[in-house]
Parts: C-alpha cells; sequence; structure tokens
C-alpha cells in the first residue's frame, strides 16, 4: 500500500454543487463533486473549458462569487465553508495557496516581484530562523532556479519572461510552505521547454516538501508527465477517476477517450510535391529593434537575421520555435505588419517589403493573419458580421455581397450562418477563433497566417480548429504559414518545418524527415520537451 493512502488527506471534497446564474446552458457549475488530494500527491483535475474544475479551484479557495449549493471542503480536517473572512486569510497563503494562468495578470505590475513575496511574508508574520524576509526570497528564488535571485528580486513583472514570472508565482505560492498547492492551468500559455521546466520544478518541490498538489490542466500530455491520480470532469460532473496508469492506457468513458484522441500526435503528414513557382518568396528577410538607455547606452537585437523562405500553393510551411525565436516577427515582416530592416518579401515576384501604405494596398488582401487571441482581435463593440465583412466593404465590394460571403463562410467554419448579429463575448474561445478565421477568408487571400492560432485553446477545439483549417486549404488552395512552440500541433498540419532560434533558421526540413532525424541540437531540445512525449510513443492515435 502507497505511504499516501495511510495518511489523512490534505483537501478532502465531498457531494460539492456550486450553482450558476439562472438563465444558463445548466443549473449547477459543479454538481456532487468528490475527491482527496493526499500528501505528497498529485491530482489533475481534466476536463473542457466550462467542465467545471477552474470553478472548483476557486470554490476551494473561497474565491469563487458562485452560490455553493450543497457539500464539504475539509483542508486538512478543517472545514473551509464554515470559516470566516480573516480565518480564510490567514488559510490562504498559509495552508492553502494558489498558482494562477497568466502571472501578469496575478502580479502587481508597479511593485517588484520581491516586494510582493515579502508583502506575503510579513501578512501571514512569518518567522524564519534568524532569516530576514529578504534573504527568504532569495532562498525562494533560488528554489525555483531563478538565475540571479539578488539582481532578480528588484525587477518589476514586465521585465522578466514569462516562464520567469511563472516561477515567480510558485515561489510566492510557496513562500508559507503550505500544505495544498492549486495550480490551474499554470503552463497552458507558456513554450513547450519552459513548459517542461516548469512541470519538473512542480514535481521536485512537491516531492521535497510533501505537499498536495490539485494541478487543473486539459491536456492529457502534461496529465502523463506529472499525475499521480486523474479526475476527468465534463459539465460540472466527475465522469471518470483513478490512477494516471490506469486511465491513461484504459480510459473507460466516452469523453476520456476524447479527449486523449484529442492530443496531437507524434506522427508527421507525409509532404505534398512541391509545384510551381512560390505564391511567396523572402529572401534574408531580417529585422533589427534598437533601443537607447541612459544608463545601457544603445542595445540592438536581431529578432530575424537573414531569414529565407518559400511558400507554394495549398501546402502548409510551420515555422516553429520558442517566444522570442523571431517566428512571430518573420510572420509579420511576411505580411508588411511591420516593415523589415533589409531583404525581400516577393509576392508573384514583386517585393513588398520596402513598400508603403498607399503602394501595398493591393496586396493586403492576399495575405490575412489568424491570431493567438480571437477576443483580442475582434472588437467586442461590434458586431461578429460586421467584423468579418469589414475587409471586403474596404475593397469595393457591396454591402449585400459581403453579408451573403458571410453567412457562407460562417457554415463553412461550422457556425451558425445566423448568429451574424451576435457580440464576440456570446461565443466561446474555439468559437470565436472560426469568426477569426472566417474574416480572414472573407478577404479571399492566397496566403494565410495562423500565428499561435490554436496554443490558448483546449486540447478538442485546438484538433477541431486544425481540422477545420486543413479543409480550409483543401479546398480553396490556399497557402498557409502556421506559427507554433509545439511540434506535436506542427506534425498534425504542416507539409514542412523550419525551426527558428534567436531569429535564425537552425533547421528545415519536411516534416517527416525532421521527425525521424532531427539534426540541431536545439530541435532535439523541442522534442525532448513536448509533454507526454513517452506517453504519446506507446499510445498512437486510434
Amino acid at each position: 500500500m502507497s505511504e499516501s493512502l495511510t495518511k489523512t488527506p490534505v483537501l478532502s471534497i465531498r457531494d460539492l454543487s456550486v450553482g450558476l446564474p439562472k438563465g444558463g446552458d445548466r443549473a449547477h457549475a459543479v454538481r456532487g463533486l468528490s475527491l482527496d488530494v493526499m500528501p505528497g500527491e498529485i491530482v489533475c483535475l481534466v476536463g473542457e473549458s466550462g467542465s467545471g474544475k477552474s470553478v472548483t479551484a476557486s470554490t476551494v479557495m473561497r474565491l469563487s462569487p458562485l452560490p455553493i449549493s450543497s457539500g464539504n471542503i475539509l483542508l486538512e480536517g478543517e472545514d473551509v465553508l464554515a470559516a470566516g473572512k480573516p480565518r480564510l486569510r490567514e488559510l490562504r497563503g498559509s495552508r492553502m495557496s494558489m498558482i494562477f494562468q497568466e502571472p501578469m495578470t496575478a502580479l502587481n505590475p508597479v511593485h517588484r516581484v520581491g516586494e510582493q513575496v515579502i508583502e506575503l511574508l510579513r501578512a501571514h508574520k512569518w518567522k524564519g530562523n534568524w532569516v530576514s524576509p529578504e534573504e527568504r526570497v532569495q532562498q525562494l528564488f533560488a528554489d525555483v532556479h531563478l538565475p540571479d535571485p539578488a539582481r532578480l528580486m528588484n525587477a518589476y513583472p514586465h521585465q522578466l519572461s514569462g516562464g520567469q514570472r511563472q516561477r515567480v508565482m510558485i515561489a510566492m505560492a510557496l513562500a508559507m510552505e503550505p500544505a495544498l498547492l492549486i495550480a490551474d492551468e499554470p503552463t497552458t500559455a507558456l513554450d513547450v521547454t519552459t513548459q517542461a521546466q516548469i512541470l519538473e520544478l512542480l514535481r521536485e518541490l512537491q516531492r521535497k516538501r510533501g505537499t498536495g498538489v490539485l494541478f487543473i490542466t486539459h491536456d492529457f500530455g502534461v496529465v502523463a508527465d506529472i499525475a499521480d491520480r486523474v479526475v476527468v470532469m465534463r459539465y460540472g460532473e466527475v465522469v471518470e477517476s483513478g490512477a494516471a496508469q490506469e486511465v491513461l492506457y484504459n480510459p473507460q468513458h466516452d469523453y476520456t477517450k476524447m479527449l486523449i484522441a484529442a492530443v496531437p500526435r507524434l506522427t508527421p503528414r507525409a509532404a505534398r510535391p512541391l509545384a510551381g513557382a512560390p505564391v511567396l518568396d523572402a529572401k534574408d528577410l531580417s529585422k533589427l529593434y534598437v533601443s537607447t538607455s541612459m544608463f545601457k547606452g544603445t542595445r540592438e537585437i536581431r529578432a530575424v537575421d537573414g531569414v529565407n523562405l518559400s511558400l507554394y500553393k495549398g501546402q502548409t510551411l510551420g515555422i516553429v520555435g520558442e517566444s522570442g525565436s523571431g517566428k512571430s516577427t518573420a510572420a509579420r515582416c511576411v505580411a508588411r505588419l511591420i516593415e523589415p530592416t533589409g531583404g525581400q518579401v516577393l509576392l508573384d515576384g514583386h517585393d513588398i517589403a520596402g513598400l508603403q501604405e498607399r503602394a501595398l494596398h493591393p496586396y493586403r488582401r492576399r495575405i490575412q493573419v489568424v491570431f493567438q487571441d480571437p477576443y483580442r482581435s475582434l472588437n467586442p463593440r461590434r458586431t461578429v458580421g460586421d467584423s468579418i465583412i469589414e475587409g471586403p466593404l474596404n475593397y469595393g465590394t457591396s454591402r449585400a455581397e459581403a453579408l451573403e460571403r458571410a453567412r457562407g463562410l460562417l457554415d463553412t467554419v461550422g457556425l451558425d450562418p445566423n448568429a451574424l448579429d451576435r457580440f464576440p463575448h456570446q461565443f466561446s474561445g474555439g468559437q470565436r477563433q472560426r469568426i477569426a478565421i472566417a474574416r480572414a477568408l472573407a478577404m479571399q487571400p492566397e496566403i494565410l497566417i495562423a500565428d499561435e492560432a490554436v496554443s490558448a485553446l483546449d486540447v478538442s477545439v485546438q484538433a477541431q480548429v486544425l481540422e477545420l483549417l486543413e479543409q480550409i486549404r483543401d479546398r480553396f488552395g490556399i497557402s498557409i504559414l502556421f506559427i507554433t512552440h509545439d511540434l506535436r500541433v506542427a506534425a498534425r498540419l504542416c507539409d514542412r518545418i523550419m525551426v527558428m532560434q534567436r531569429g535564425k533558421v537552425v533547421e528545415f526540413a519536411d516534416t517527416a524527415t525532421l521527425f525521424a532525424d532531427p539534426q540541431h541540437e536545439y530541435t532535439k531540445q523541442l522534442f525532448a520537451a513536448l509533454p507526454g512525449r513517452h506517453w504519446l510513443e506507446a499510445t498512437p492515435a486510434a
């Protein structure tokens, strides 16, 4: 018998039901939930958006405004639901802590990160063994493997990378050595290499401290890397639970099987033969940023450095790399959203790299972009119909024709053609991304640039959007430039892949060749960092 099973649970939830406001699609956000988290155990709570997993986490922390209909929540035997506000303030941070998905919204942008951790220590009257709060913060930063902790204490959140900000959040969550750590999608928006580091860090700290962890995710690849037990939720109810190995290798419920099947596999697609001349040619493309500081002088950053790429009709070319690799900057130079510092961008032999806006206008409709966050790229005050028809109207299409085209495109992307009068907030994240794709297609482009267009989506929705992009490419003969940090996703869609690091292309090959025999050390690192790689290799797609 496992040692953890002989102990008292750190967290015990029994028959928890949390209501939703009237008029919703269901009466309860969470219904009849029961689960335990033992000391030194990681329990993964898995499900799509709307499954109730994040509501569960915020209810345990008593941060949710939703009414609790029934149930009990015991933290080390103490009834959290019976605790008053003063006691809850004591429990949060000291006995239970939470790591949020987006650290930039959880950290105060106007205070140094070290000050924010010190504030937590003082609020909970931390008493170290002759160690000052400042020394304690440096110790915590060292524990989460932040470089130069003494210097980093004085940095503001915007001066840190995404992975470093998440490490600060983890340090803050562990500052008082809580018994329970709740991690709510803490790696979803991170590069695969940074994600792998954060997952390994959580595992390391959890083992060292014996902390119980409730880890919320939608990705079974992540589950395969860290989970001891798994609880699968759908529409607020548990549909399956058990030991991680049992659920991963022998799922029982159809919903669990669907989530597992939606995880991108490591089986690359066969590249289509190249035919004709490229529709797009970028030659020796470069982008140089120059910043001037009173203390640091002039600093040059080569975001893109001598990149060459060719995109052919009906082909999908993937650009893969971490944040800061230059992949999105290269795509924005190609689309002329920013002006390249040097090089050529050839469309049918015409160089658009140095054209001014008036001269660029005829070429704009030929290259369209789908961004990572559709909620930010769609105007929240305009109906989706107005957003879709705006481009065609600017190029002389009549309103009646543009609306008719918009209805047809909504149908093409799998949405109700009568939804043109609705606003972006009335759609789910996956539906908003479909609307963004419809808006791009309304311009009848030759080239579609998808810049991390699926990285923030649930794996099941991600699979649907990838399938949609594939159908659109085949139906309309569009060429796709697909930007991603995840080689699993690239394998699903791309004919060829170029890998970028620090502004340069370090490897370029058709997808099957790259997956069979990666040459560059950086490419090998990206493969090694893929979440759940060993599980994916052992469980090929059905």
